[in-house]
């Protein structure tokens, strides 16, 4: 029997977003010269709100100092889809694979984060039916998991965000996926840990902060059920293992 082919799983830890985006271009010109099979990069990032292809000025209401004050960077970036917030307890998964079939790939992770957040005991769901801009993972009518991929040449990058136990106060600072009045949730809310322990509004944003237990944990719920659903063999391995160390230094 045929072993399935290897998906290179890679914890970063935090890194700052723009880095990331260097080390997925170069991954993805690695996995484009079948350098490399394909890679799943697993990071958290510092607080910074990305702008999609489709991303709207009105997306980000206050002035530009008021964001910079608030330490979150503002970068625009090749995937599609529109704006979001990525920051400290937010899992961050950037699968660099070679695809044929973009809306099969986008409904397949879809399902890989419904099954992990399944294994947590969240029901989940997603909404292909209704259009584009509900891609990702919603829980009744809040959205805990966003999606955007740019594919070139076959290959893709970017990827899925999952609120785990992230400060989700800068989802209301602005217009989180291009939609209006939809809830942002985590894995977090969702059990009620938050609910007595959430920040004032007035409380400084967390720019770094200690190693989440649960992210950690439901990271390795998603490891296998993203390799699961693509029929891959993950297999873990430190960031030297790509040949681009420079990337993320």
């Amino acid at each position: 029997m045929t072993e399935p082919p290897e998906l290179l799983v890679v914890h970063l830890g935090v890194v700052e977003y723009r880095a990331a985006l260097e080390l997925q271009e170069a991954v993805r010109a690695r996995r484009q010269a079948d350098e490399l099979p394909d890679v799943l990069l697993l990071v958290e990032h510092p607080p910074v709100y990305t702008q999609g292809r489709r991303s709207r000025p009105e997306d980000l209401p206050f002035r530009p100092e008021w964001y910079a004050e608030q330490g979150i960077d503002v970068v625009p970036v090749r995937r599609g889809g529109q704006l979001t917030y990525h920051g400290p307890g937010q899992l961050v998964g950037y699968p660099i694979m070679r695809v044929e079939d973009v809306i099969a790939y986008l409904r397949t992770m879809e399902e890989a984060l419904i099954d992990a957040l399944g294994d947590e005991g969240i029901a989940a769901r997603n909404r292909p039916e209704d259009g584009i801009e509900y891609t990702g993972v919603w829980i009744d009518e809040r959205k805990i998991a966003s999606i955007g991929v740019h594919v070139s040449h076959g290959v893709t990058t970017h990827g899925f965000a999952v609120n785990v136990d992230n400060d989700m106060r800068p989802f209301e600072w602005a217009v989180a996926c291009g939609l209006h009045g939809v809830r942002m949730t985590s894995l977090a809310d969702e059990r009620g840990i938050t609910a007595q322990t959430r920040p004032a509004a007035s409380a400084p944003l967390a720019l770094q902060r200690e190693p989440s237990p649960a992210l950690a944990a439901f990271s390795d719920r998603v490891v296998g059920r993203f390799a699961e659903a693509f029929e891959r063999t993950p297999v873990e391995v430190p960031a030297a293992a790509l040949g681009i160390g420079a990337a993320v230094s």
